[in-house]
């Protein structure tokens, strides 16, 4: 009943919905030379500077497969999330002023983050497939599955902000714990490395990381020119869903309290 209850009101809203993703991006680039360009500059730099530390100085490597596609498409996708994350957790709180004068379903603010940077994301793809051509990575036919990881990614992603959206009304400290907690997420994810270089008894602890699936689902296909395993597809649905479920319920609970913490 809520999630037909979500989707009425996202319809109902939409004009809304609207109105607030292409304020987000009007307020990203104000002012700015390059502007969007520097959403196709940022991860192509990123990884540089990575690479140049990672593969040189500490000599990391994946055998078998290009370092800078491996580690690029880690890259846009735990930047779509620390990115998508972050702005979910302060929209409620940023947003006071519109909440406190009309009626507006509260959950549409960290909706509506998820899918600016959602947009964003999608340009990081062109960057992405820059660096598979130049570097000759071939392509092949299961990058038609990669809207598949991307969806549950943001999914999981949405549930995620609707937690921290809710727990940031209530303890404003979210705002610099998160910060740590990202930094943490950031190395325990294999972004940089390979997680064979982790020893076996290690990897299970890792792999209870749900970012690790998505990144390996695009990375087997990507990479390895691979099908995915049905066991792949499973965790990364099962977890994305799991986390919006608990979102959803989180936020459900604690949005009538937001007016009195505000």
């Amino acid at each position: 009943m809520f999630i037909k209850n979500v989707w009425l009101s996202l319809k109902k809203y939409k004009f809304l919905l609207y109105e607030l993703v292409s304020r987000d991006f009007k307020v990203k680039y104000k002012r700015s030379i390059l502007g969007i360009v520097w959403s196709l500059l940022y991860p192509i730099l990123t990884m540089i500077v990575l690479a140049l530390v990672f593969s040189n100085i500490f000599k990391f490597s994946t055998p078998g497969v290009n370092y800078l596609v491996y580690l690029l498409t880690g890259l846009v996708m735990f930047n779509y999330f620390n990115e998508a994350s972050n702005l979910s957790m302060s929209s409620v709180v940023a947003n006071f002023g519109l909440i406190n004068k009309i009626y507006i379903p509260k959950y549409i603010f960290p909706i509506s983050k998820c899918l600016f940077i959602g947009i964003n994301f999608l340009l990081t793809l062109i960057p992405l497939y820059a660096i598979i051509i130049i570097t000759g990575t071939p392509l092949n036919i299961y990058h038609l599955l990669l809207p598949y990881a991307f969806i549950c990614l943001f999914i999981f992603t949405l549930g995620m902000g609707l937690i921290l959206s809710a727990v940031s009304v209530f303890l404003r400290d979210m705002f610099y714990i998160y910060g740590i907690i990202m930094t943490i997420w950031m190395y325990l994810t294999p972004i940089m490395y390979d997680i064979k270089m982790i020893s076996e008894e290690f990897q299970m602890f890792f792999k209870l990381n749900p970012l690790y699936h998505y990144i390996n689902f695009a990375r087997r296909i990507i990479l390895y020119g691979e099908m995915p395993t049905p066991f792949t597809f499973a965790v990364c649905a099962g977890s994305s869903i799991i986390t919006l479920i608990i979102g959803v319920i989180v936020f459900k609970k604690t949005q009538d309290k937001f007016i009195y913490y505000i």
